[in-house]
């Protein structure tokens, strides 16, 4: 008989699924180099139909999420497979300040009179309530990158839609292990495997997981046509991450409530947003539906950017570097980056990885030290 993901703790199925046990095949699933396969076959040619390594990578996160999952060769080929199956005329409700890339996605539909973009706060839910019934797709990120905003998914998953409406959540920085959009009521669920799921800061990968059959198909389609499949290596890569995000996040998640606390605390920090500190304002919106608070921080600091760029410059144990969801600790000023100078200036983006915590405050109290005359 089968595994099932829904007869085992999620840890366990991190580990367990996605195996062939047949006697006399490999305890791994091997990456399966190969563009295309003699004929007749139901796998023909990878583009199309992937491999059995990318196919086992999809049964572990389909069973994970809870639906059946198809994984991309990046995470904005996954978003971008989502937002560019709206038509001409059609409207999308997005967040103000979504990840750029999503962003330069909707400015260049804008621009050429395709979509029609309605912005809210990820935080109004009455405005996305009242969305749902007029706009097309409602693509929502939460929490968001990297203002950590939690959006109230429970209230805006139910709400009443337009006949045909979808909502899409980027569940990126909470992994299938914070939160669970799909048993909220969203229709599909993003995932930028680079980050935490592929977890060594090694591979580029995306996945898109629904319930809706008819949507898993059209997603395979419309891959298919974009060329956007992951290929063989990434997904053996993706796998063996994968096999250890239980153990990851539970380590990074603990580490990252700690520091929380203790830059809430400092002198040398102007705002700290992580939406397990009480005085987050979408504390309580995180508190009504996810499973723990993620392994991200955004804090401000106190002075200039120049400071809070020094302040990434000075660390030694965290790596003052762009991207989220390793193993190490990275950190960078967001708003540095090109899209993002709507960021406040002084905001740090904190991936908070799986070192001793000691270590990574320490590391963080040098660096303010060393920079208070900026």
């Amino acid at each position: 008989m089968a595994l099932n993901s829904s007869d085992v703790d999620p840890s366990t199925w991190l580990i367990a699924g996605g195996r062939n046990r047949e006697p006399g095949q490999p305890l791994n699933v091997p990456p399966q180099l190969a563009s295309n396969f003699y004929l007749p076959a139901d796998r023909d040619y990878s583009r199309a139909a992937g491999t059995e390594t990318t196919v086992a990578f999809e049964e572990i996160m389909g069973g994970l999420e809870g639906g059946h999952a198809l994984s991309f060769s990046s995470g904005m080929a996954a978003a971008h497979t989502v937002l560019n199956r709206l038509p001409v005329g059609a409207t999308l409700a997005m967040p103000v300040d979504p990840y750029h890339g999503v962003k330069g996605l909707a400015v260049e539909a804008e621009e050429q009179g395709r979509w029609n973009i309605l912005r809210l706060e990820l935080d109004d839910t009455q405005g996305w309530i009242d969305a749902a019934k007029t706009a097309d797709l409602l693509w929502l990120e939460t929490p968001a990158n990297p203002l950590m905003t939690v959006c109230d998914l429970p209230a805006i998953c139910s709400a009443p839609r337009k006949d045909g409406t979808i909502v899409a959540v980027d569940s990126t920085f909470a992994t299938p292990l914070v939160q669970r959009p799909l048993d909220l009521g969203a229709d599909v669920v993003m995932h930028s495997a680079t980050k935490f799921i592929g977890g060594h800061s090694d591979l580029l990968a995306g996945l898109l997981i629904t319930t809706s059959q008819d949507l898993h198909e059209e997603f395979h389609r419309r891959r298919l046509l974009v060329g956007g499949t992951i290929g063989a290596m990434e997904a053996f890569l993706a796998i063996r991450g994968a096999r250890t995000l239980a153990l990851r996040m539970e380590k990074a998640q603990a580490n990252a409530g700690e520091l929380a606390a203790r830059l809430d605390a400092s002198d040398d920090v102007a705002l700290v947003r992580y939406p397990g500190l009480a005085s987050d304002p979408t504390h309580e919106n995180a508190a009504k539906f996810m499973m723990g608070w993620g392994a991200m921080i955004s804090f401000e600091t106190v002075g200039s950017a120049e400071r809070a760029t020094a302040i990434c410059e000075q660390v030694e144990i965290i790596n003052h570097a762009t991207s989220l969801g390793g193993i190490e600790s990275t950190m960078e000023r967001r708003a540095a980056v090109g899209g993002q100078e709507t960021i406040p200036p002084s905001l740090i983006r904190f991936s908070v990885g799986c070192e001793d915590v000691e270590d990574l405050s320490n590391d963080l109290a040098n660096a303010f030290a060393n920079t208070r005359d900026m």
